[in-house]
């Protein structure tokens, strides 16, 4: 979230910012200069009827010490004229706090929508066509035969099996078993491994049900609350109602029910008392750290976790239907960084060089893009994704983002730290990375390491994992 003191100061930063993140086109400008100046119209009624108010309190405190000197004086008229003025004072005060409140809220559910500023040296663009390739880690092997998708291995291997997810859970799911099931756990144990051991973060067990304030705070919601999952404790007809479940039917699931007011009160509270199911680590790690003051010697803070993430991929029909790639459930090891605002930068590049090095010892190619101002992620100030070779599709594809973000998160956590000379709190910053996708990862090796006869040769960084098993064969 951004201040609306910078906003107010150096509105043309964050028009420039929004142009930027548009692809510098007319429309993003207009966009954006409607935008400024709506928050500062909001920002200027804000500060007008807040001064209102507190004048109007002030005024009510003395009148009410003046009503005690005339009542000492027998000053009967003066005090009936105070006490008149004190109980019309008191009538128009709550409507001026409801009037705060309203602004206030009206502000900064604008503030929330707006994404972070990308940083002076992200390359401007529309799409991902615009990202710009950073650097390079191997040569795409060449093979004897035509290399086979992974759905096509692990399917003919017996044991990937999305016939039977979809009898489980529907589409975007996945069976994994035998020695496959193993590999799958033993790349995420080997990514925890290397990051604990070698690159010093924590292992943390965070939950994987989180409330509204935390996915706020790292700002999944509000604008990405259709991608994700809701849990609501009972059946939902006992939390919602059993004609709000049949409104909702009727209407598609459009009705928002966490909004609701009135008459819907309650359900919307009974609504409001369930989760949301975390599409990434990064939401309970990062949070950790939310509404408290940190010392600058604990900083940096680095934490990892290995987790089940849940994504509804409502934008992704269509995308990625067959295999692993897109998935409702899936697991990642996730790095996340709490710093100062001076070492952001190097944290940044130090989380890349983390991420690169589990794909090297798997011996993996590789590339690294800088995205550019129109692909980067809502509350990212720069982003460096790192694409896998994938020999099936003859194609990179995403295995992992690398993201600083600034203050951008910490103002949402209200997450802060006392600097070491003494001065008053500053808000950290903080960055978030895969350290990486174990699904993709599986992806990345079933493709890479195939072989003609329809075996896979577990990779040398991984065979103390395995338990002596050097080749994953077909199912007897």
């Amino acid at each position: 979230m951004h201040d609306i003191k910078w906003i107010r100061d150096e509105p043309q930063g964050l028009i420039d910012a929004l142009v930027r993140r548009g692809g510098g086109s007319d429309e993003a400008r207009s966009a954006a200069v409607e935008l400024v100046e709506g928050l500062k119209r909001l920002d200027e009624a804000r500060r007008a009827t807040l001064t209102d108010l507190e004048a109007r309190l002030a005024r009510r405190n003395a009148a009410s010490k003046e009503i005690g000197q005339a009542k000492a004086k027998k000053d009967e008229a003066t005090a009936a004229a105070l006490m008149a003025e004190v109980a019309e004072l008191k009538e128009k005060v709550p409507a001026l706090e409801a009037e705060v409140k309203r602004i206030e809220t009206e502000l900064n559910d604008a503030l929330a929508a707006i994404p972070n500023a990308p940083l002076p040296e992200v390359p401007q663009g529309a799409d991902e066509h615009d990202n710009v390739e950073k650097s390079r880690f191997g040569t795409p092997r060449t093979y004897a035969f035509a290399p086979k998708q992974h759905f096509e291995v692990g399917e003919a291997l017996g044991q990937m099996d999305f016939e039977t997810a979809a009898k489980l859970s529907g589409a975007r799911f996945v069976v994994n078993k035998g020695p496959l099931a193993r590999l799958e756990r033993a790349l995420g144990q080997f990514f925890l491994d290397v990051h604990t051991g070698e690159h010093g973060y924590m292992e943390v067990n965070p939950p994987l049900l989180v409330r509204d304030e935390a996915m706020f705070g790292t700002a999944q919601l509000p604008k990405f609350r259709d991608d994700q999952f809701r849990v609501v404790p009972g059946t939902l007809e006992a939390s919602l109602g059993t004609e709000t479940v049949a409104l909702m039917d009727s209407a598609g699931g459009k009705i928002d029910v966490t909004s609701a007011a009135g008459e819907n009160a309650e359900i919307a509270e009974r609504f409001r008392n369930g989760w949301w199911l975390i599409p990434t680590a990064e939401v309970p790690l990062t949070n950790l750290v939310r509404e408290s003051i940190l010392s600058e010697e604990e900083l940096p803070l680095r934490l990892t976790a290995c987790t089940p993430c849940f994504r509804a991929e409502a934008g992704a029909a269509g995308r990625d239907t067959r295999g692993m790639i897109r998935q409702h459930q899936f697991t990642k090891v996730e790095l996340v960084s709490i710093t100062t605002p001076e070492k952001s930068a190097e944290e940044h590049e130090r989380m890349l060089a983390c991420a690169e090095s589990v794909l090297k010892k798997l011996d993996l190619a590789y590339r690294v893009v800088t995205l550019c101002t129109g692909d980067m992620g809502f509350a990212s100030q720069k982003t460096y994704d790192i694409e896998v070779w994938l020999p099936g599709q003859g194609a990179f594809r995403e295995i992992s983002s690398c993201s600083v973000c600034g203050d951008f998160q910490a103002r949402r956590m209200n997450a802060r730290y006392r600097p070491a000379e003494g001065k008053g709190p500053r808000f950290v910053h903080t960055l978030n990375g895969s350290g990486v996708a174990v699904g993709r990862a599986l992806v990345a090796v079933l493709e890479t390491y195939q072989q003609e006869n329809g075996s896979v040769t577990v990779p040398e960084a991984l065979l103390p994992y395995m338990g002596g098993l050097k080749t994953i064969e077909k199912l007897k």
